[in-house]
């Protein structure tokens, strides 16, 4: 099958420095690809080229095969790539259906902001990502993490997300939370979206992911399947730079 989304020998450069230095991943429709590495090993770097955060110095990107340039977060969005940060950029005085709309509110005929038609709507989608979500009316800084993940994630779902970049979903979040976030991404995966897991967990990688991208100073060690992979083949990856032996 065609890739959702390939980047093909992609690279940028700062100051001189390469950041990423031609560098290729490939992800599938209904595929989680995690990206590990060290901090400053470019795997965010890489990432934000596909978020249109920053322009590629070059290389190739290619939705469901076609070559697509992406200049900006305007572009990633036309192409149906959403980005959800660790600090996933809600407004934490609003409620769920307010942030889910946040920018792009629904109206009246009359241009009013219709707000029993978003609560509405956003209780349809929260119903097929998070049946046991009930806060509909609650500000949002009174929800926990997992419940504040939920409503990020059914934000870029409800505007047709089909690639998904999620930068550290699991960060600073109990067990529960976690499992909470797990069933969520096993929800979307059901639904035919890819996502781009960017983790510093081995744990959280080999736990939510199919396949796993390690990175070190600006460059690609390999890419394994998380079945065919060890913790310690991962670390060793990700310490020495070393790819699985294979016999």
């Amino acid at each position: 099958m065609t890739p959702l989304v390939e980047m093909l020998d992609i690279s940028i450069a700062f100051g001189g420095v390469k950041a990423v230095d031609n560098v290729s991943v490939d992800l599938h429709a209904g595929e989680v690809v995690g990206l590990l590495g060290h901090n400053g090993a470019g795997k965010s770097t890489l990432i934000k080229i596909l978020s249109g955060a920053y322009p590629k110095d070059s290389g190739e990107i290619r939705i469901n095969g076609e070559a697509v340039e992406i200049h900006n977060p305007r572009d990633a969005r036309a192409l149906n790539i959403e980005t959800i940060y660790q600090t996933l950029a809600l407004a934490d005085n609003l409620d769920a259906a307010s942030n889910l709309f946040l920018g792009r509110e629904l109206t009246t005929a009359f241009g009013f902001v219709d707000d029993d038609a978003m609560e509405a709507e956003t209780r349809k989608i929260m119903g097929r990502l998070n049946p046991n979500f009930q806060k509909f009316k609650d500000p949002v800084k009174a929800l926990s993490g997992g419940q504040r993940q939920s409503v990020a994630i059914a934000r870029a779902v409800y505007f047709n997300a089909k690639i998904l970049i999620m930068d550290e979903p699991t960060a600073a979040l109990g067990p529960q939370e976690t499992k909470m976030v797990a069933e969520l991404i096993g929800e979307l995966k059901k639904q035919g979206i890819g996502i781009f897991l960017i983790s510093h967990d081995i744990h959280d990688v080999m736990d939510l992911c199919d396949r796993v991208s390690v990175m070190k100073n600006g460059q690609l060690v390999g890419t394994e399947k998380v079945e065919d992979v060890t913790d310690d083949e991962i670390l060793a990856m990700i310490i020495l730079g070393k790819r699985p032996e294979r016999t």
